[in-house]
């Protein structure tokens, strides 16, 4: 019997919340300290994963763990990792594990930082959440997938409305549960029409996604279902025109979960329309990839001019995101080698990069009690180890060579200029976009005079705070200069997939 390594990496944070949930509300140490504990194990597992797939050069799913549940209906806890989910995997745990250390809190009484109010609460829901995640890309049963899918949706609008931005939380976590919870029941409806068809197909009724890759779909059964299952997952991914609940979710949720959301969150959305609506409808992705090409190219244009003329920090990061899913999405949408591995290392790349911007606009925010860029300047004077974290994330973002996001997006574009050239020259735009307004609000947020109301109310970051940058910042710079300790892992999933398309 080998190690169940995947099933402890998933059930780590809900075990861990249990346990948190026992501790006496007032012991806020504790809480964090269990909290921290539980997350680092999970990293350490994942990160344990990664490299045992990398430098055993493994290929298809591996570590894979399978128990029966419900056999009559064909539902198993069905565990395995690719070279896409693997990344994905890792990911989670890093997001996890920075997203502790960021939520710690200050013991300085002049900053409010971290989470003060209710901790144990909200380390527990927020751990319940990152279970989901980890089901999520982990699962190779469809019903277990989208059990842990609402796993993962479900505890953001608890953690919006209770610990969120004030001013638009209650409206913000609606909005993001309605939308995710309507697409998510369209996708729903497409995956139990293909267990139908599948069990009429072969006489077995089952979830299996590796049994469903052989069903034996009909061309006009997936031309019928194809995009109600894509666009259903697509909707957490923030495709357009269906991306609306996310830069406001982004806005009002606390850093942590910001970082959660637009980390990990929209990276669900776009490995579950991967994985249930391309690879096990090929034929349906084939017939309507022009579709998602379309919208995908206007996420990433409308994106990038959205991001450009915001005030707000929050909502520039947050339209900067559509944008840059965008670029997942249009990856997706080649159904090509380059196209599809530049989509694996985007998800993996931006999950960072989000995940460092908004933990560096909570440091602001917690210490100014402002987003407005405006209300800022001068940051890198007493925060210069934020300023280096956010000029990276920025160096990223815009698709510097030597970091992550080029090793990203130049493949997306090679794939979209062989399939739609005309796409990939319009889609270019956001790349100039998108440096203007990263170099706009480094000057203005980190450069330039301090207004004279923050003077001398501002405090430099944590200890704690600096290891989470330095973490984030040593994995965009590590993928962009040693691209071979993620690009070739990537491949090996895309092999599987382009083997699905039938070689398209």
């Amino acid at each position: 019997m080998t190690f169940p390594v995947l099933s402890v990496i998933v059930f780590t944070p809900l075990v861990a919340a249990l346990i948190i949930l026992m501790i006496p509300a007032q012991r806020k140490t504790e809480v964090r300290g269990v909290a921290l504990a539980a997350a680092t194990f999970a990293l350490l597992l994942s990160l344990w994963v990664y490299i045992q797939y990398l430098t055993q050069h493994l290929t298809g799913y591996q570590f894979v763990e399978k128990y029966d549940w419900l056999p009559m209906l064909g539902i198993s806890l069905h565990f395995g990792v690719d070279g896409i989910s693997a990344p994905l995997v890792l990911l989670t745990g890093v997001v996890m594990f920075t997203g502790v250390l960021i939520s710690w809190g200050d013991n300085n009484p002049h900053v409010m930082a971290g989470i003060q109010d209710r901790p144990r609460e909200f380390f527990a829901f927020l751990f319940i959440l990152a279970s989901g995640v980890f089901g999520v890309f982990a699962s190779l049963d469809l019903f277990m997938l989208f059990f842990f899918y609402e796993i993962a949706v479900f505890p953001m609008y608890l953690l919006i409305v209770i610990w969120g931005w004030i001013q638009t939380r209650e409206y913000a976590a609606m909005k993001l549960t309605l939308y995710l919870f309507i697409g998510s029941v369209v996708a729903l409806v497409g995956a139990l029409a293909m267990y139908w068809v599948a069990g009429q197909n072969t006489g077995i009724y089952t979830f299996d996604m590796l049994q469903l890759e052989k069903a034996g779909f009909s061309a006009s059964f997936q031309n019928l279902w194809f995009l109600p299952v894509f666009f259903g997952f697509a909707v957490l991914g923030g495709i357009w025109p269906f991306h609306n609940w996310s830069p406001d979710g982004h806005v009002a949720a606390p850093t942590a979960v910001s970082m959660f959301h637009a980390g990990v969150l929209m990276k669900l959305g776009a490995f579950a329309a991967l994985r249930v609506g391309i690879m096990l409808l090929p034929e349906g992705a084939k017939h309507w990839s022009w579709v998602i090409m379309l919208c995908a190219g206007v996420a990433v244009v409308y994106g990038a001019f959205i991001a450009f003329v915001q005030t707000d920090l929050k909502y520039m990061i947050g339209f900067s995101s559509v944008s840059h899913m965008g670029l997942v999405m249009l990856g997706l949408s080649t159904l090509d080698k380059n196209g599809l591995t530049g989509a694996g290392v985007q998800m993996f790349s931006h999950g960072v990069m989000t995940a460092l911007f908004f933990a560096v606009t909570g440091m602001i925010y917690d210490r100014s009690h402002t987003r407005q860029i405006p209300e800022l300047g001068g940051m890198n004077k007493v925060m210069p180890f934020a300023a280096i974290g956010f000029i990276i994330g920025g160096l990223v973002s815009m698709g510097m060579p030597g970091f992550s996001g080029f090793i990203a997006e130049f493949p997306i574009f090679l794939g979209v200029w062989q399939s739609q050239w005309l796409v990939a020259v319009i889609a270019s735009i956001s790349i100039i976009i998108t440096a203007a307004y990263i170099m706009m609000n480094i000057r203005k947020v980190f450069f330039g005079k301090m207004p004279e109301k923050l003077e001398g109310h501002m405090t430099d970051v944590t200890v704690l705070d600096k290891v989470a940058i330095t973490t984030l910042c040593v994995l965009m710079i590590g993928i962009g200069i040693f691209p071979s300790v993620m690009v070739p892992m990537v491949q090996t999933g895309v092999q599987h997939i382009l083997t699905l398309l039938g070689g398209a």
